[in-house]
């Protein structure tokens, strides 16, 4: 039987050779005779000149050059935008005016009150008062449990703090949101701060035990000759090892430094790029101007208008409205992503030279919503995965409880920036973020039929999703403001 089945295996490849043989030789054959035609029609006297192909549109055709079309639709696009900038400045005038920003932020109608800087002055307190926990904890004179409350207590002081002095002083919102965008900065930068430090006290707890293993073997064996120095062989290298790293250059070149991610021995770059640190810089200093200008003539003025619809519950009207705003706020939220991960985390990370230049990944070719929110801003991406995600794995729980968490934390501060400012709570960001989650369902499921469908939704959440928030949350901001007037009144 083996044998009769090793027979019938070599005869069915040698038909299948055979049967290839014939298929190449029957297109040979086809290719000839297609040449010998075309040789023959053109010694015709009737002079033939066409050929059978297909048009260029047809995907059949194989044609991928479409670099003119494309330059036709940003040509249109350009002259529908600028269209819009002549309609607006008809309409309203200039509205443009740098100083009110600078006004909005520090608050000029008061000098001797400006609660914004103020507050960001006040940042350095929590970083020293970290700097000083983990320097006791180094020395071991506080236990872990005592460290770990200490920086518990520090972090939620960091988040209530200013939001307890925005309530009381009650700051322009703006102003108010980038300060906050810096306290939760530090926060994620202190917790990362504390977490390493700790690992690395473990590390160095775990080596000592080991090294007093061999040094106790060592003497016994050679009679108490052998000395140790208590000191961990390097190899020549030049890394720093805990806790050589506690001091204040250090801390406060990782509070500056673009990554939300502690190490005690950051990636450096050789040199400064002067050409390059020139480049973001006028980057940074154009497009700044743009976004400010962009959001005063364009944006102001439609969410201005957007208020009576919004209030006599004129769907029509706010349908309209919203696509109005959605594409100055979606313009000026490309160039917002592009002058901060770009121009001022380059500039940043070109004066400190720190290597790790990855800031975001190609997040606009998203087809799922998780990969782009895993790819758009790698440094809170990152300080995710490492503080939060990979330590609940670790610790038993699974995936999705990881990832909920680690979602539900970047609600809390979408919610937090937007509301605290506002000084109100309507937990609309909150809900937004939430809302993420069924879009996703319904992202993951056109991806398997297209693609490009798939990106393209993406697209038009980031598109309108925004606008919504936008409205929703000045609507109540100015219903709110003017209740408040007119009890006072």
């Amino acid at each position: 039987m083996k044998k009769n089945n090793f027979t019938m295996s070599e005869a069915d490849l040698l038909r299948r050779r055979k049967g290839g043989l014939r298929r190449n030789h029957s297109t040979n054959e086809a290719e000839e005779t297609v040449r010998e035609e075309e040789k023959e029609r053109a010694l015709q006297p009737d002079k033939p000149y066409h050929k059978p192909q297909d048009s260029l549109l047809s995907s059949a055709s194989g044609w991928t050059n479409y670099r003119g079309v494309m330059n036709l639709c940003v040509l249109l696009l350009f002259m529908s935008n600028i269209r819009l900038v002549l309609e607006n400045f008809l309409k309203y005038g200039i509205l443009i005016d740098p100083m009110k920003i600078f006004n909005m932020f520090v608050g000029v109608n008061d000098p001797y009150s400006w609660p914004n800087l103020s507050l960001i002055c006040i940042c350095n307190l929590f970083c020293l008062a970290s700097y000083f926990v983990e320097k006791l904890l180094s020395k071991d004179m506080i236990s872990e449990s005592k460290g770990a409350f200490l920086h518990f207590i520090i972090v939620i002081t960091c988040l209530v703090f200013p939001a307890v002095v925005i309530f009381q002083k009650r700051p322009n919102p703006i102003g108010a949101a980038i300060t906050l965008g810096f306290y939760s900065i530090l926060v994620l930068k202190l917790i990362s701060y504390a977490m390493v430090n700790k690992w690395c006290r473990k590390k160095q707890h775990d080596n000592r035990k080991q090294l007093h293993r061999r040094r106790r073997t060592r003497i016994k064996s050679e009679g108490g000759i052998w000395m140790a120095n208590g000191k961990l062989e390097t190899n020549g290298t030049s890394f720093v090892e805990y806790p050589d790293n506690l001091h204040m250059k250090d801390l406060y070149y990782f509070i500056v430094a673009p990554t939300l991610s502690y190490e005690l021995n950051f990636p450096r770059s050789e040199r400064i790029r002067k050409r390059f640190l020139i480049r973001r810089i006028v980057e940074m200093v154009f497009l700044i101007q743009i976004m400010i200008g962009l959001i005063q003539q364009w944006i102001v003025p439609t969410v201005a208008n957007a208020m009576k619809p919004f209030g006599e519950m004129d769907l029509s009207r706010m349908v309209e409205r919203i696509m109005k705003l959605a594409l100055p706020n979606h313009f000026v939220w490309l160039l917002f992503f592009y002058w901060f991960f770009h121009s001022c985390l380059n500039v940043l990370a070109e004066v400190l030279r720190f290597a790790d230049r990855e800031f975001y990944r190609d997040w606009w070719n998203s087809e799922s919503i998780g990969y782009f929110w895993q790819n758009w801003n790698i440094p809170v991406h990152k300080w995710a995965n490492r503080h939060v995600y990979r330590p609940m794995l670790e610790k038993g729980f699974s995936r999705t409880q990881g990832q909920i968490v680690v979602f539900l934390i970047s609600a809390f501060f979408h919610e937090y920036l937007v509301s605290v400012p506002l000084q109100m709570f309507k937990l609309w960001a909150f809900m937004g973020m939430m809302m993420q989650i069924p879009l996703a369902i319904v992202v993951a499921r056109v991806n398997k039929l297209s693609p490009v469908y798939a990106n393209l939704l993406v697209w038009m959440s980031l598109i309108v999703g925004q606008p919504v928030a936008i409205m929703m949350y000045v609507h109540d901001y100015v219903v709110q403001n003017a209740l408040e007037a007119s009890s006072v009144a």
